[in-house]
């Protein structure tokens, strides 16, 4: 049976067992106490308490449904908005009523789901202006303009409500299609993308010549009110994909473009996330950057112990790198290595990334696409492959700072039932699907590894492009691994098998050993 107590707990502190409440009044004990002010006695904050206290019980005895499809966000339906006459009225359920305080408000009682808690806390001014944009259809370019913010103001205001519950967002539209197998792979996890990384070659101006590079070419920048346009586009194709944005920045190396830090100005102004794939640079330059956003990572290359990374990429680049990763750590900026794996410096890994211990975030390595000058380079032999995977392996369960990325781990995952992971791009094979890799003259590929164009941005749209035949053809890869259980987080390495000369859309990466 219901009773007084268990409706009102806090209220029932201060009430006591006396008041009488009629039984069919027993849910409106707020108006009953604003009828009847000398039932309060000094505590006149109880009837506002009483409204939020009656909203919670009958809340978590509730099973209101979230809507199962949504086209775009919309207020939980579970949501209640109580306005009240006292401030800490939520702290003031927990005990503390030293932070009571006379002023008008409103109190947020809600839940995510119906097998979780109920929630409750006063409505920030962020809450209120959010329940209306959503509530009124107001969109964040629209509110942005009213209120003179940056767009990407107004939807981290969005993201902060629809994290807290207040909101429920539409899914992602990003996801693989329903005759993709399904496998052994956990569908709710590894199918669908929250985020979309636009990988930038910005410029093809570099301060290094690698001799593994794979494109040399002399390809036109886009000026600022070119990559504006892009910025916007992209910014429209994420938002009716609804996901999430990351853009990383690169090239060449992308610092060296002309216009950079407007650009990454208005990337931030667009609530971008934002990274860098670059070489070392000054710490003022690195500062420019951090008090625009700080990147989400900040990446550099090394490709061996000190003798063979100056061999590939120049004299003194080791060190350079070295110091670099010093003034990232000084800076607080997370950093990362790649190596680029060939078959001279497969037996350099493990030593590198101890050496690397404790000066870099994150180490990895990618396998040499045979594309561009790194056609002149050996890649690892496909029968020792294995083996170094197994090392590699073994080695970083002993050095926290070494990541899995091949998307061919995972086949030795399922060799001894360890839980897959989501490979290269966090879903596989990223090509096309939750990335696509833009160049200087509007070319964009599926994977800038590799020479993959789905199209121009210059003459067609994003949305055409990414949902083109030939985005499409990338993002199935090859026929000979549609049948595999983990395909959704794997797919081999479309750019290794093109170096090997194999018909990427039919022929497995020559390294998969599945059968």
């Amino acid at each position: 049976m219901v009773s007084f107590q268990s409706v009102y707990p806090t209220c029932y502190q201060f009430l006591g067992k006396n008041l009488q409440v009629p039984e069919d009044q027993l849910f409106s004990l707020g108006a009953f106490l604003d009828a009847h002010p000398e039932c309060m006695s000094s505590h006149i904050f109880l009837s506002d308490l009483a409204r939020v206290e009656a909203a919670r019980y009958l809340l978590s005895e509730s099973k209101i449904p979230l809507p199962p499809f949504l086209k775009d966000r919309e207020v939980n339906p579970n949501l209640q908005l109580i306005e009240v006459q006292w401030q800490g009225l939520p702290e003031l359920l927990h005990g503390r009523e030293e932070v009571l305080s006379l002023g008008q408000g409103f109190v947020l009682v809600w839940k995510r789901s119906n097998e979780q808690p109920v929630c409750c806390s006063e409505a920030s001014p962020h809450d209120l202006l959010a329940l209306k944009l959503v509530s009124e259809g107001i969109g964040s370019r629209e509110a942005a303009e009213q209120v003179k913010v940056s767009v990407g103001f107004i939807d981290d205001i969005l993201y902060q409500a629809e994290n807290k519950g207040l909101l429920v967002s539409a899914a992602s539209r990003i996801t693989r299609p329903l005759e993709f197998n399904r496998g052994v792979v956990d569908e709710s996890k590894y199918f669908t993308t929250p985020t979309f990384t636009l990988q930038w070659h910005i410029t093809q101006k570099c301060d290094l010549h690698c001799r593994h590079c794979y494109d040399r070419s002399e390809r036109s920048e886009p000026d600022l009110d070119q990559c504006l346009r892009i910025l916007d586009e992209l910014y429209d194709f994420c938002q009716d994909h609804n996901v999430f944005t990351q853009i990383t920045f690169t090239g060449g190396n992308p610092l060296l473009y002309p216009s950079f830090n407007k650009l990454y100005k208005e990337a931030v102004d667009r609530g971008f996330l934002t990274a860098i794939l670059g070489n070392p640079m000054s710490a003022n330059r690195i500062e420019e950057i951090l008090a625009i956003q700080k990147p989400e990572f900040y990446q550099v290359s090394l490709e061996g112990l000190p003798e063979h990374n100056d061999f590939i990429r120049g004299r003194g680049h080791f060190n350079k790198v070295i110091n670099f990763l010093a003034l990232l750590q000084d800076l607080e900026l997370y950093s990362m290595v790649m190596l680029t794996l060939t078959r001279a410096n497969m037996d350099q890994v493990v030593d590198l990334a101890e050496l690397l211990r404790g000066k870099v975030d994150l180490f990895t390595f990618n396998r040499l696409a045979m594309v561009g000058e790194g056609a002149a380079l050996a890649s690892v032999p496909i029968e020792e492959y294995r083996s170094f995977l197994l090392s590699y392996i073994e080695a970083s369960k002993r050095n926290s700072s070494m990541g899995l990325k091949d998307n061919l781990i995972n086949l030795l995952h399922l060799d001894v039932n360890k839980p897959l992971f989501g490979g290269c791009a966090g879903r596989g094979c990223g090509a096309a699907f939750n990335f696509i890799a833009l160049l200087p003259d509007g070319e964009v590929h599926a994977c800038r590894k590799f020479p993959s164009p789905i199209g121009n941005i210059n003459t067609h749209s994003l949305t055409d492009i990414y949902h083109g035949e030939l985005a499409q053809k990338y993002r199935a890869g090859s026929s000979e691994c549609a049948k595999c259980s983990i395909r959704p987080v794997c797919g081999g390495c479309l750019a290794v098998g093109y170096g090997f000369g194999l018909d990427i859309f039919k022929e497995k990466d020559p390294y998969c050993w599945m059968l």
